[in-house]
């Protein structure tokens, strides 16, 4: 897995940079907040408890308001691993791949465990996070993939005929190594979206939703963003279905007003690309970040995966000003959220300074240790 030489790094797109991830990582995890109550509920019921136009607000979920699902805590364990493998390259062990897997391993046993475990001393600081320690709701190929130490691949997937969307909603840290070539961050999103869902569709919705937040990351446009994911996933085999959603949601842009009725037409069955559709679909008609989110949330389907999605996207392309600021007030795990974010961004614009050939920060290591 090569990677290009990292940009140079001034302060203002330092900066930059660091809103964009807390946007999309804070983004995701408020859409999936806003869906989480509501999710997979009919339209009629949720008009029927929340008012004619739907879920507007956090609602409680999990006990409280602005609790997230197990999508926020997966995506919360791809940048703990994406971090871990950049300071295991030192080492010259350098395959994402296994470092992601082992960071959702250590999901796994959150699943599994009624909290921290002191003993195992090369779990880095995220692992010991209490709340994290909540079970809500994980998706059975998700706990079927995890469940065992061995890493599906390309290969031999795991769960062959999971075509869901959960592999892709845990894939946005992927489209923020801004340093990567976007068909480099399309292999890796595939190569671990195929550790739980082994269906082609679902692996390449997760490739082309992590390049278009590559896309944004480097501060394009939405649509240009769009157009160069199309591009891309052309060149792969099966790209068929992805590549008609994508076009769909770009078709429908042009087809009059925002309806619920639209944004379920494009999730379909509720598979990845599906989703993945609609959370494009919402992001490019929303007229500010609360409108895209309540669009994403208010149908059939599932609400928090296409909240999440759509969250992702908006933050990318705004960065974290441009959300709610009630919502985020309330955002289950935002501490958490934040110094995740912060550490991604030193990891990627200073990581010589914290380890490298001239020493390593010790607490650093602490952190995110090379184990």
């Amino acid at each position: 897995m090569g990677v290009t030489a990292g940009a140079v790094w001034g302060r203002a797109e330092q900066q930059d940079f660091r809103s964009r991830v807390r946007g999309t990582l804070l983004g995701a995890a408020v859409g999936d907040a806003l869906g989480a109550p509501v999710d997979a509920l009919p339209l009629a019921e949720i008009r029927q408890t929340y008012g004619a136009e739907g879920v507007v607000d956090l609602a409680p979920a999990y006990g409280r308001r602005g609790a997230v699902s197990h999508l926020t805590q997966l995506t919360l364990f791809s940048v703990d691993g994406l971090i871990r493998a950049q300071v295991r390259r030192d080492t010259g062990a350098w395959h994402p791949p296994t470092d992601l897997h082992r960071a959702y391993l250590r999901w796994a046993a959150t699943q599994r465990d009624w909290g921290p475990d002191e003993r195992r001393k090369d779990d880095g600081w995220l692992a010991r996070e209490e709340w994290l320690y909540a079970r809500r709701d994980p998706a059975r190929s998700l706990l079927i993939g995890f469940g065992d130490d061995t890493m599906g691949t390309l290969d031999a997937p795991k769960s062959p005929g999971e075509a869901g969307p959960e592999a892709a909603a845990r894939s946005a840290p992927f489209g923020l190594l801004v340093g990567w070539e976007p068909q480099l961050v399309v292999q890796l999103a595939v190569e671990c979206a195929a550790q739980t869902h082994g269906h082609p569709v679902a692996c390449l919705a997760a490739g082309a939703y992590a390049a278009i937040v590559h896309g944004l990351a480097r501060g394009e446009s939405l649509d240009a963003a769009v157009q160069q994911t199309l591009a891309l996933v052309a060149a792969r085999p099966g790209h068929q279905p992805v590549s008609d959603a994508l076009q769909h949601a770009l078709g429908a842009v042009r087809q009059g007003m925002p309806t619920p009725a639209r944004v379920a037409e494009l999730i379909g069955a509720a598979t990845a690309e599906g989703l993945l559709a609609a959370a494009v679909y919402c992001a490019l008609v929303s007229e500010d970040v609360r409108h895209g989110l309540c669009l994403a949330v208010n149908h059939d389907g599932p609400s928090a995966a296409a909240g999440a999605l759509t969250g992702g996207l908006l933050g990318a392309l705004h960065g974290e000003t441009a959300l709610p600021p009630a919502w985020l007030a309330e955002l289950e795990g935002r501490p958490t959220l934040l110094e995740l974010a912060d550490d991604f961004a030193m990891e990627m614009t200073q990581g010589p300074a914290l380890h490298g050939p001239a020493g390593a920060s010790p607490g650093w290591l602490a952190r995110y240790p090379r184990g």
